[in-house]
C-alpha cells in the first residue's frame, strides 16, 4: 500500500498513467542524487582503486537516469518538445530558448 511519504496526492485517486509518470520523476531524481553522490565520493578518495569504482557506479546511475528520462519524453507531450528544443544542441542554451519562444508563443504549443 502506498503512503502519504510518496504521493502528495490521494494514490487511489490517481490513474496509473499518473502514477507512473511520477514514480520515473522519483527514479531520475534518485539517480541524480547518487550520481552526485558517487562523483563526489570519486573526488575525494586518493585510492586510484576506489576512485576508478566510484566513477564506474556513478556513470551506470547516469544510465539509468537517462532511462528513466527517455521514458518521460515518450510519455508526455512538454517532455518531448523540451528534448527535442534543448538537447544535443551547440548553441546558448537561453538563446535557444529565445527562438523557440519566437517560433511557437505560449498557447499556441510552445515550450514556455
Amino acid at each position: 500500500m502506498a503512503t502519504s511519504a510518496e504521493w502528495h496526492e490521494a494514490y487511489e485517486k490517481m490513474s496509473e498513467a499518473s502514477r507512473n509518470f511520477s514514480r520515473a520523476i522519483k527514479s531520475v531524481q534518485e539517480e541524480l542524487e547518487a550520481v552526485d553522490w558517487y562523483n563526489q565520493r570519486a573526488e575525494a578518495t586518493g585510492d586510484e582503486q576506489l576512485r576508478r569504482i566510484l566513477e564506474h557506479n556513478r556513470d551506470e546511475e547516469i544510465e539509468h537516469a537517462i532511462m528513466a528520462l527517455e521514458y518521460l519524453r515518450r510519455m508526455n507531450g512538454v517532455f518531448d518538445r523540451n528534448m527535442r528544443t534543448y538537447l544535443f544542441t551547440t548553441g546558448d542554451i537561453t538563446e535557444i530558448e529565445e527562438e523557440a519562444e519566437r517560433e511557437n508563443p505560449v498557447g499556441e504549443g510552445g515550450s514556455g
